[in-house]
């Protein structure tokens, strides 16, 4: 069998678990099950944000992105907890265990999703039955719901995992693209954000059927060649593989210099983090990676080596960003001990693409400006006509 043809015959799952968080709370404390249960940053301020919230709590109209006291102004009775790392990542390799007692081609992209090759272990015919028995076992073994699409490729499965939830399969297929898909804003399409739904709409691409339809020069202008790519995927194009080992390959990224003399000094130190940072930065822009855990390592004049971590809730891969973390732990943990090596680590990282930023009080406010100056954009242009008034640039 050719690649093509073995291509076009492929049957992908795509898991995403739901509510994971919050799901994984109520797993190991009964007493939260049926409750508004919200998981927040910092449940102790009333502008710290939601990370994720349970099904009870969205019924009531709490939802992710919102701060502690709006929430708890829509849900007086809501419950919350803070973030513990530790416990979803032991929950999140449970689930991958689960996943790879059927086949071995399984990709965890996050925490909480993963793609599953089953073309050579019951391919379409016994899909739904597969994932049925995953779905069921996940919830019975574990505690945890999780929703599964079904398709030809990862884009079109992830793409399904999302229409029914909680504990929804759905199957979506290429040929359905044009009628599901092409009907809806680029901004429901995985892959582009707020940035580049704006780029697209300055170039009169507002639909993801727009996308799929418009001239390669014009989407390459527009994106680049991650445009073309994506209108690719708008036509229900993408020869991307599971590959088991793609998250081992893409572990961490990191950076670190010896230094040119035994340093004492704050300030040199920072700046050697500073280049490390951009360093850092544009490994992680060539390689399109972001990370959750960040660590440093320091190595004494004495030689001895000393590593200091810190997860977060928001994915880094910008350079102030990752300096401005950098810069806090060792700030933090630093005893004045001559230095001879300073380094920087991201780790569990991610791809680009599959990247779902969880807002912190730090970007909640930026984010909220961006969101609510595309909605205005949206009506006028709606009002006035596509393409009337778009974004100026700063």
């Amino acid at each position: 069998m050719d690649r093509k043809e073995h291509i076009n015959r492929r049957v992908i799952l795509h898991l995403d678990m739901n509510c994971f968080f919050a799901s994984v709370e109520q797993a190991h404390n009964p007493e939260l099950k049926g409750l508004a249960l919200a998981v927040a940053g910092n449940p102790k301020a009333r502008r710290g944000i939601l990370v994720t919230c349970s099904y009870e709590a969205r019924a009531f109209g709490v939802y992710t992105t919102m701060t502690v006291g709006e929430a708890k102004r829509v849900c007086p009775e809501l419950v919350l907890v803070p973030p513990d790392f530790e416990k979803y990542r032991q929950a999140s390799q449970a689930v991958f265990a689960i996943l790879r007692t059927y086949t071995d081609l399984v990709e965890p992209v996050s925490i909480d999703e993963a793609y599953i090759d089953i073309t050579e272990i019951g391919g379409l015919e016994d899909a739904i039955g597969i994932a049925l028995n995953m779905q069921e076992r996940i919830l019975r073994e574990l505690d945890l719901p999780c929703s599964i699409g079904i398709a030809p490729n990862k884009f079109l499965a992830k793409t399904a995992s999302d229409m029914k939830k909680p504990m929804g399969i759905t199957i979506l297929r290429k040929r359905e693209v044009s009628d599901l898909l092409w009907p809806l804003s680029v901004l429901e399409m995985h892959g582009i954000g707020i940035s580049s739904a704006e780029k697209l709409a300055q170039s009169d691409i507002h639909t993801i059927g727009d996308l799929a339809t418009a001239d390669d020069l014009k989407v390459k202008l527009t994106l680049g060649k991650r445009g073309l790519k994506l209108k690719q995927r708008a036509n229900g194009v993408d020869d991307r593989i599971v590959d088991p080992d793609a998250s081992a390959e893409r572990k961490s990224v990191g950076s670190s210099t010896t230094l040119a003399i035994d340093e004492t000094e704050l300030d040199p130190c920072l700046s050697v983090f500073q280049k490390l940072a951009e360093k850092v930065a544009n490994r992680l822009e060539a390689k399109q990676l972001a990370g959750t855990v960040i660590s440093i390592q320091i190595r004494t004049a004495a030689w001895r080596n000393q590593s200091r971590s810190k997860t977060l809730l928001n994915p880094l891969y910008r350079e102030q960003e990752i300096y401005k973390e950098a810069e806090q732990l060792f700030r933090l943990h630093w005893d004045g001990e001559p230095i001879r090596l300073l380094g920087i680590t991201i780790t569990n990282v991610i791809p680009f693409e599959e990247l779902h930023e969880q807002l912190s009080f730090d970007n909640f406010e930026r984010h909220d400006k961006e969101v609510s100056m595309q909605q205005l954009v949206a009506r006028m242009n709606e009002q006035f006509g596509p393409g009337t008034i778009h974004k100026g640039k700063q």
